[in-house]
């Protein structure tokens, strides 16, 4: 296994602050997809449960157990995180073998994703794989990469891991979420320094059973061609994404504002779901749109910058994996609702309604804000013969 080079010959750390602007850019992401949840959905849900703020509600008190997760990443320290993974990799496994039983799990349109929960609530185990392989290959790729005898590093039990963890998720019949699964095991795979050799054949066969599970599957077959054809099946398989476009093209460039002016979102099914980008733009036009992916850019920026800056390969692999879980669905997303892409059900971190969602995201956020804890120390420092770097520790 190559030496991964992002994060070489850095000094050692110590860990005092948190990262204010990372911090501060994950609030105020969270508080816009709070704000534009309630624009969106306060029409639908006033008809539907006579309660305009119900889908809101629902989602605050998600994200009461997420910022709790956010909390307990965030200050636990990355040992003690590490030494969980194995559990929560077991645990999640656990949970995605789960909605393959009936009365535990919710089928909804030939689909097995869902565990039902108290309340009704359902929880989704597919979005916390996203972050139970990023820890798990970050923890393997960095224990590899400690072996001496260069004859004992493999990564064989990495991929067995990856890919039956993807072939779980695509027998949920959650096609869209095991080749985002996928695209970030390999992200990591390639920026970890692994051999690409390893994991090139696995490609290759993903690439025809691909292909037939998107032709023998009619539903997704109908994506394909409404994408490829965005202007026919108007009434039919391209009715959202026809309708989403309309929203945005209403927004023009200082947006219809937040009240009764939204017209063009109340006529997208479930605009609070995957299609929330919609109202967004609608609501704040060209400028909301700009501000947003401003805001995505800095929270990647910051983010990318604590996982390159960490000398801890652990922790830099799995900050770099959540980060870039975090901003590529979101990238994809609104592609998706821009029509870019075809539909895929990939949901918009912080803004789209699913608890299992906000939940998991703000625990990654949290595991990267504890990530820009890492202060480097000034290499002249290092070099010192008065300083025990061994000492150094949480303070």
């Amino acid at each position: 296994m190559n030496q991964f080079t992002f994060y070489a010959n850095k000094p050692s750390q110590n860990y005092n602050k948190i990262d204010i602007w990372l911090l501060g850019s994950v609030l105020l992401l969270w508080g816009l997809g709070i704000f534009t949840l309630y624009i969106c959905s306060q029409n639908f849900a006033m008809r539907a449960f006579g309660d305009p703020i119900y889908f809101v509600k629902r989602q605050l008190l998600c994200s009461a157990v997420g910022f709790v997760l956010f909390a307990g990443f965030m200050f636990t320290d990355m040992k003690y995180i590490r030494n969980f993974v194995g559990i929560i990799v077991i645990v999640t496994f656990i949970l995605c073998l789960l909605t393959f039983i009936p009365g535990i799990s919710i089928t909804k349109n030939g689909a097995r994703r869902w565990i039902r929960m108290p309340g009704n609530f359902t929880f989704q185990p597919s979005e916390l794989v996203k972050f139970a392989l990023v820890l798990f290959l970050a923890n393997y790729f960095d224990k590899q990469d400690k072996l001496l005898d260069p004859e004992g590093k493999t990564v064989f039990p990495c991929v067995i891991i990856f890919i039956l963890f993807a072939g779980v998720v695509f027998a949920q019949k959650d096609f869209s979420s095991g080749v985002f699964i996928l695209l970030i095991g390999i992200l990591l795979f390639f920026v970890s320094g692994a051999k690409l050799v390893w994991i090139f054949p696995f490609a290759l066969l993903a690439i025809p059973a691909a292909f037939l599970m998107i032709t023998l599957n009619p539903y997704r077959l109908q994506r394909l061609i409404g994408w490829i054809s965005p202007d026919e099946f108007g009434s039919t398989i391209n009715y959202q994404s026809l309708n989403a476009k309309r929203a945005i093209s209403a927004g023009g460039v200082w947006g219809s504002g937040i009240g009764s002016g939204l017209s063009k979102i109340n006529s997208i099914p479930e605009v609070q779901a995957d299609y929330i980008f919609a109202g967004w733009a609608e609501a704040m036009g060209y400028i909301g749109v700009v501000l947003y992916f401003v805001l995505l850019i800095f929270f990647a920026y910051r983010g990318y910058k604590a996982a390159f800056e960490n000398p801890d390969k652990f922790s830099a692999l799995s900050t770099f994996g959540c980060v870039s879980a975090i901003v590529i669905q979101s990238v994809v997303n609104t592609m998706v609702v821009c029509g870019l892409l075809p539909t895929t059900g990939i949901n918009l971190p912080f803004f789209s309604l699913g608890g299992t969602s906000i939940i998991v995201t703000l625990a990654m956020c949290g595991f990267i804000v504890n990530a820009s804890r890492c202060e480097k120390i000034d290499e002249k420092i290092v070099e010192s013969d008065d300083i025990n770097i061994e000492s150094l520790s949480y303070l």
